[in-house]
C-alpha cells in the first residue's frame, strides 16, 4: 500500500543546502517538507568548514550566537608546509565584515542547529529515514517524489508544487530525472581516515604539500580527519600493497604523526572519495530544481562546496518563496532565474579548481619519480605547521618558492585575495528581510 501526501515545497536531502532552504522557506510561511535519508546527522562528513559568508548569513538569521556557543575551531590564515618550510598564502584578517575567519565545526552539529531553528516554524516538516526512490509526474511536469520509510518499509508518494533536489553529487533525483551533468576530468581521488590528535598539535587544520603527495588534516578536537590525495584511479593498486603503504607515505609526509599511523590497522579504516567535478547544463525541469552538488559537484580544492551550496539555497528561497507563498507554482522561467544568478560564481570557482588540478596537482601526482619518492618516504620538517597555527616552523626560503608565493610574501596585501576567494567567494548571498530574526540566546548546557 502506498500512502499519498502533499506539501507546497519538497526538499530532497537534509545537508547544508537542504536544511538552509527548508528553514528559509518555512520563515517565508511556505509549507515545506525536507526528506532526509538517514535517521540523524551523525555521520562522518568530509566537509566541516563554515565560511565567513555563511557565518554572516547565520548572524542575519539570528543564529550567530547559537553557532558561536558550539565547540568549534577557527582558521584566520592559510599556511601550508612545504619541504623547504612554511609559507603563508592567505590572510583572513584582511576580509571585510565581522567574520575574519573560517570556522571548523562538526557538520552534524551545524545541521542539528538548522533543524532546531526550522522546527520552530509551524510550516516546517523534517522526515527522517525517508529515501527518495523516484519522481511523480503529470505529463512532463514533476509533481513530487516517491519515497520509502527505511524503518518500516512503507512506501509514500509526496506531491508538491515545487521539488528541489539537494541530495548531493550522487543525486537520486537527478538520476530519476534523466539529467546527465557535464564532467570535467580530475587528476586525483582522496583517502579519508582518522588519526588521534594531541593537545600539543596545531589547532584548526594542517596542510602539507610535497613532491608526490599532499594532505589536509581537519581538527575535530580529539582526532584528525585526514585527507590524503592519490592519483585518479590508483586506489585498487595501492590497496593491494597493504595498509603499510599508506602508513609509509603518511609518516614520510608528516614525521610528527609517524607514531600514530599504526592506528590504521586495515583498509577498512580508510574511505575513498571518488573526486568529481561536474555541472549540469540546465538545473531545472518543469516543477523540479537542482542546487548544490546535485547541480554542480565540486572538487575538494579550496573546501568551498558547502559555501556554494548554502548560497544556492539562499538564492532559491529569495527568488521562489514569494510565488509559493502566494499560492502560485513557479514557472520554468522563474526556476531558471536561480541558475542564471548562481551559474557564473559556480563556473568561476570550478574554473579555478580545474586550473589547480592541471597546473599543480596533476603534475605532482602523476610524476613517476614523485610517486616513487612518495612510496619511499620524503624528508620533511619534523614539527607541525598548521594552516593557521603559529608553530615555530622555519619559513621557506624565497628562492624556493614560485613567483606568486614570492609576491604574496613580499606584498602581504595580496594575501587578502585568496582569503576572500575561499572565505567569501564570488557573489555571496544574504538572507531576505522576511527571513531575518533577532539573535537567539543559546540554551544553557545541562547541569551534570
Amino acid at each position: 500500500m502506498t500512502n499519498s501526501e502533499r506539501t507546497t515545497c519538497l526538499v530532497v536531502g537534509g545537508g547544508p543546502a537542504g536544511m538552509v532552504l527548508g528553514l528559509l522557506m518555512a520563515r517565508a510561511g511556505v509549507e515545506v517538507t525536507v526528506l532526509e535519508k538517514h535517521a540523524d546527522f551523525l555521520r562522518d562528513f568530509r566537509g566541516d568548514t563554515v565560511h565567513a559568508s555563511t557565518l554572516a548569513l547565520l548572524d542575519e538569521l539570528g543564529l550567530g550566537d547559537v553557532f558561536a556557543a558550539m565547540p568549534h575551531r577557527t582558521i584566520d590564515r592559510v599556511q601550508v608546509q612545504l619541504d623547504s618550510g612554511a609559507v603563508q598564502v592567505g590572510d583572513m584578517s584582511r576580509l571585510p565584515g565581522r567574520h575574519k575567519h573560517i570556522a571548523l565545526v562538526p557538520q552534524w552539529d551545524f545541521l542539528d542547529m538548522l533543524a532546531d531553528a526550522a522546527a520552530a516554524e509551524p510550516t516546517f516538516t523534517l522526515r527522517r529515514n525517508a529515501e527518495a526512490t523516484g519522481l511523480l509526474r503529470d505529463g512532463s511536469r514533476v509533481t513530487g517524489v516517491r519515497y520509502t520509510d527505511r524503518v518500516t518499509g512503507e512506501r509514500h508518494e509526496l506531491h508538491a508544487d515545487l521539488t528541489v533536489a539537494c541530495d548531493g553529487r550522487g543525486s537520486a533525483v537527478r538520476e530519476a530525472a534523466g539529467l546527465i551533468p557535464r564532467s570535467f576530468g580530475v587528476p586525483m581521488d582522496v583517502w579519508w581516515f582518522r588519526l588521534s590528535r594531541r593537545p600539543e598539535d596545531p589547532t584548526g587544520g594542517v596542510g602539507r604539500f610535497s613532491r608526490g603527495h599532499f594532505c589536509v588534516m581537519i581538527d575535530r578536537g580529539d582526532y584528525w580527519q585526514c585527507g590524503y590525495l592519490i592519483s585518479k584511479g590508483t586506489d585498487g593498486a595501492l590497496r593491494a600493497a597493504g595498509i603499510e603503504e599508506l602508513q609509509r607515505r603518511f609518516a614520510g609526509l608528516l614525521p610528527w604523526m609517524a607514531d600514530r599511523v599504526g592506528e590504521l590497522t586495515s583498509w577498512d579504516d580508510v574511505h575513498l572519495l571518488n573526486v568529481r567535478l561536474e555541472r549540469l547544463r540546465r538545473w531545472d525541469l518543469d516543477g523540479l530544481l537542482l542546487i548544490g552538488d546535485a547541480a554542480h559537484a565540486m572538487s575538494p580544492v579550496g573546501g568551498v562546496g558547502i559555501n556554494l551550496a548554502v548560497a544556492d539555497a539562499v538564492a532559491t528561497a529569495r527568488l521562489l518563496a514569494p510565488a509559493l507563498r502566494g499560492g502560485g507554482t513557479p514557472s520554468r522561467a522563474q526556476l531558471a532565474r536561480v541558475q542564471l544568478r548562481r551559474w557564473w560564481p559556480t563556473a568561476l570557482i570550478q574554473g579555478g579548481q580545474r586550473l589547480v588540478h592541471r597546473a599543480v596537482l596533476g603534475r605532482v601526482l602523476n610524476d613517476p619519480a614523485a610517486a616513487m619518492a612518495a612510496t619511499a618516504g620524503t624528508s620533511a620538517p619534523t614539527a607541525p605547521a598548521g594552516m593557521m597555527s603559529s608553530a615555530d616552523i622555519p619559513a621557506a626560503p624565497p628562492a624556493t618558492l614560485p613567483l606568486p608565493l614570492r609576491l604574496a610574501r613580499r606584498f602581504p596585501v595580496l594575501q587578502g585575495i585568496p582569503a576572500r576567494l575561499v572565505a567569501i567567494g564570488p557573489l555571496p548571498e544574504h538572507a531576505p528581510d522576511w527571513a531575518r530574526r533577532p539573535a537567539r540566546t543559546p540554551a544553557p548546557a545541562p547541569t551534570p
